[in-house]
């Protein structure tokens, strides 16, 4: 390659790799953890740290859908935004972190809570069959702030 066409390469590469991101984000805000667990490699790990506090990890699709699906479940609204995104490629692997914004809205018994969580994401890559996957993912919700939800 020259070198023209290793800079794109490199700058098609980061597009993909965030709009990986944004789709993931966008199919979590639908509830869609089926369709969200094909942006994964088979044997991907998810390790979800609540400050200080690790969840168990979870390993492949199968675990991730089954540990997502109720969770979502449980929310009226899911909204994520995304912002910071910084990667770095190294041929068929790359790694990234970016922040995120989730705001959860819902709760039991009619009693709406508005659920606002800040998240680093620190993701690790792999290309397969052009295209790239997320094959390792922690996730670090920094802060969180619980509130009565109230509608606009």
């Amino acid at each position: 390659m020259t070198d023209l066409e290793t800079r794109i390469r490199n700058l098609e590469d980061h597009a993909a790799l965030k709009a990986l991101v944004d789709r993931f984000s966008n199919l979590a805000d639908d509830k869609q953890v089926h369709e969200q667990t094909f942006l994964f490699t088979e044997d991907a790990t998810v390790q979800t740290w609540f400050g200080d506090t690790a969840l168990p990890p979870l390993n492949g699709r199968a675990e991730i859908e089954a540990s997502w699906t109720p969770f979502l479940a449980g929310f009226d609204t899911v909204y994520h935004m995304n912002g910071q995104f910084t990667a770095q490629v190294d041929g068929d692997t790359a790694t990234a972190t970016h922040y995120c914004t989730v705001e959860l809205i819902g709760g039991p018994d009619g009693q709406k809570t508005r659920n606002s969580n800040g998240v680093i994401y620190h993701d690790q890559y792999r290309r397969v069959k052009d295209e790239w996957l997320i094959t390792r993912r922690e996730a670090r919700f920094t802060w969180r702030d619980v509130h009565p939800y109230v509608a606009a």
